[in-house]
């Protein structure tokens, strides 16, 4: 019988969780967005003399798709786990154990990691570039996924990764220090 993964759990011998700094203000915009829809369209509504109970509650059903569609999955590290908790779901992959990193390139960037005993997790490589903790769990991850073999296929995506964020660590201390 499998275990259920508390999130977060406490912290044990690996220290913290490390957690998406962004998510807060992420989740903030989305929850302005779906409220703005919502009072949107009551005002229409009321302006238009069309607005009636069953409406109201349309409108506010509709704001809350919009607002589990914009939240963002919350990521965070944890020792060698790696967790990704959405609006239904959590997913996690042990980064010691990767077996593939895949980058989708489409309309919205996406990071598909995929460990040996078969967890899943997507996560947008922006999340990595702008929390340091995370990178470096998935970097040494990563890399002892590599030396022990288990990492067949993608170690370009990773280091085209590591390429951008060196480069825009970079240049943020270039900035940081008027050298531009």
């Amino acid at each position: 019988m499998a275990s259920r993964m508390t999130y977060p759990p406490e912290p044990t011998e690996h220290g913290p969780w490390a957690h998406d700094r962004t998510w807060t203000g992420d989740a903030r915009s989305a929850a302005a967005c779906a409220v703005l829809l919502f009072g949107l369209l009551l005002a229409l509504d009321a302006a238009t003399g069309r607005l009636v109970p069953w409406r109201a509650l349309l409108w506010l059903g509709l704001g809350v798709l919009l607002f589990a569609a914009l939240t963002p999955p919350r990521v965070a590290v944890h020792g060698t786990i790696l967790v990704s908790r959405g609006p239904l779901r959590t997913r996690s992959v042990r980064l010691d154990r990767l077996v593939t990193v895949r980058r989708d390139d489409g309309i919205a960037p996406r990071l598909v990691l995929r460990d040996a005993s078969g967890g899943r997790v997507v996560l947008d490589p922006e999340v990595l570039v702008v929390n340091p903790p995370l990178w470096q769990a998935v970097d040494g991850g990563a890399r002892s996924s590599v030396a022990a073999g288990s990492l067949l296929c993608g170690a370009t995506a990773l280091r085209r990764l590591s390429e951008r964020i060196d480069r825009e660590t970079g240049e943020g201390v270039f900035r940081a220090s008027g050298l531009e």
